[in-house]
Order: structure tokens, then C-alpha cells, then sequence
């Protein structure tokens, strides 16, 4: 009996122990769970929502709140000008809705660049930052860069025209006089996602008040030409100006340089007579006649 006693005594002592050791994995598991779980937790991008458009949207479209739906974006790399709730998005309601300025595609983040304010239409003047303006210059298939120029695309303005020099001859000169300047419309567009190649009759630029005033004096005495900067290009142009004589390689002509003869100074006229003094003859100076 005792023995028997003793036997269950072992076997409930070894059944405690499995059940405590298994307790103990259990707890174990359970906290490297919990603590994997807080470290992904400390991972997580934290987002924001905001107002992105449900379908492709172009320009001069009515943005409406049909054409809308909030997504989540990551607020760390929230871009400037979303719009987080409808009233920032549609202050009037229906009344005055926004337009869009800049094409747009499925799920992407509306931006006040993109749009116009709340009843605006989608013209020229949404498209021009603070403190700048709009200029027009007519253009050919030679000076309009043959039809390659689209809305936001970069050019370079160049002037060719007749200057006076120095010796009051008039010489042909071409002069860069504005770099990596931006369109905002071709011909009466503003529309950046054309796809046509038509030659444009006139582009218009967005410059400050003092170049809309050098633009104005170089088309009155000149003719004005385009070229086309590339979309990554960043490099800063010095000043470029070219005459006739550069381009064709005449070097110019040293000014012929005239000896002038010697200046003889005549020595004043002397008259002499001749004397006889004793047993010599010598020379007296009188005054010359003539």
C-alpha cells in the first residue's frame, strides 16, 4: 500500500513539474509574441487621411465630390497642399466647385496646385505663381522649336537684332537674354497634356515684371527665338552673345598705322663778312638782308 501511495506521490510530482515547465514555454512564448508585436507596432508608418480623385481626371474638368474618396497616406511624406477634409476641399458645397489645372490619375492626392479656388475657372491666371506674369511672343515653326514645345515644358529666349558700334556701323548680334524659362500655354492652351505636334502661332511665358519689360524691348527691335531645355537639366547659363564676325571666323582688321614724317627744324640764318686784321681774315656776323 505504501508502495503504491509512494508511486502516485512520484507521478503527481512529475505531472507538477511537466505542468509548471510547460506554463513557463506558454508564458515564455506569449511575452517574445508580445514583444515581437510591439516592435512592429513601433514600425508602423503612422497615416493620414486625405482626398484623393477616384478616377482620371484632365484638365478643365469640374472637380466634384463624387470624383473623390479619402485614402490613407503616409504622413511623413504627406505632400504640401492635400486637403484632409471636405469643407477645406468644398467650403461652398456645390455652389462653387473647383476645376482641375493639371491632369490627374486614379488615387491620386488632390493638391491645391492641381485645382483651382472654390468657383474659379481654369484659366492662365491660376497658373501663374506670386509676383509673376504672363507674356506672349509670337512664334514660327523655326522659332517655336518646330512644334516639340508643350505646356511646362523649359526654354531658352534668344534676341538677334542690329547693334551700332563704336565706329557707327551697325553689326547683326544674337543674345541670350532669358534661360530656362517656363511655358504655361500654347496658343490659346494650357492644357500640359496635349499630344498634338500643330506649329504653334504664339507661347506664353511666365517671367517677372522686370523681364516682361526686356521681352517688350527685344521683340520691338528684333527677332526672338526659342530652344527647348531638357526636363532634367539644371545647369545655369552664363551670358552668350555672338556677332557676325565671331560666326564666321573674320578677325578684325588691325587699324593701318601712318608714320609721320620727321619734323626738321631749320637752324636760324647767319650772315658773315670777312675782315683782314693785321696779317689774318676773320669772320664777322652781320645781320642777313634777306
Amino acid at each position: 500500500m505504501r508502495a503504491v501511495f509512494g508511486l502516485v506521490m512520484i507521478v503527481g510530482m512529475g505531472l507538477a513539474g511537466f505542468a509548471v515547465y510547460m506554463v513557463n514555454g506558454y508564458v515564455s512564448e506569449t511575452q517574445s509574441e508580445r514583444d515581437l508585436l510591439l516592435q512592429r507596432a513601433a514600425e508602423v508608418v503612422p497615416t493620414v487621411g486625405v482626398y484623393a480623385v477616384t478616377r482620371q481626371m484632365k484638365y478643365g474638368e469640374t472637380l466634384t465630390a463624387d470624383d473623390v474618396a479619402v485614402i490613407q497616406y503616409a504622413e511623413p511624406f504627406l505632400p504640401e497642399g492635400v486637403f484632409t477634409t471636405e469643407e477645406e476641399l468644398f467650403p461652398e458645397g456645390d455652389e462653387e466647385l473647383r476645376v482641375v489645372t493639371r491632369p490627374m490619375e486614379i488615387n491620386e492626392p488632390v493638391l491645391a496646385v492641381k485645382v483651382t479656388e472654390p468657383g474659379d475657372i481654369a484659366g492662365i491666371t491660376s497658373l501663374l505663381s506670386p509676383g509673376m506674369r504672363a507674356f506672349t511672343i509670337s512664334v514660327d515653326v523655326q522659332s517655336g522649336v518646330s512644334g516639340f514645345l508643350r505646356p511646362g515644358d523649359r526654354v531658352d529666349v534668344y534676341w538677334s537684332g542690329s547693334l551700332r558700334t563704336a565706329g557707327g556701323e551697325n553689326e547683326n548680334i544674337t543674345q541670350l537674354i532669358l534661360s530656362s524659362v517656363e511655358l504655361i500655354a500654347i496658343d490659346q492652351t494650357s492644357d500640359s497634356n496635349r499630344s498634338d505636334a500643330a506649329i504653334a502661332r504664339t507661347v506664353t511665358v511666365q517671367v517677372s515684371p522686370a523681364n516682361v519689360a526686356a521681352l517688350t524691348q527685344a521683340s520691338a527691335t528684333g527677332k526672338l527665338s526659342l530652344a527647348l531645355v531638357g526636363a532634367g537639366d539644371t545647369a545655369t547659363i552664363s551670358s552668350i552673345a555672338i556677332d557676325q564676325r565671331t560666326l564666321l571666323g573674320v578677325e578684325e582688321e588691325a587699324p593701318e598705322v601712318v608714320e609721320e614724317a620727321p619734323v626738321v627744324v631749320e637752324a636760324p640764318k647767319q650772315c658773315f663778312i670777312k675782315q683782314r686784321s693785321g696779317g689774318q681774315v676773320v669772320e664777322v656776323e652781320i645781320p642777313c638782308t634777306n
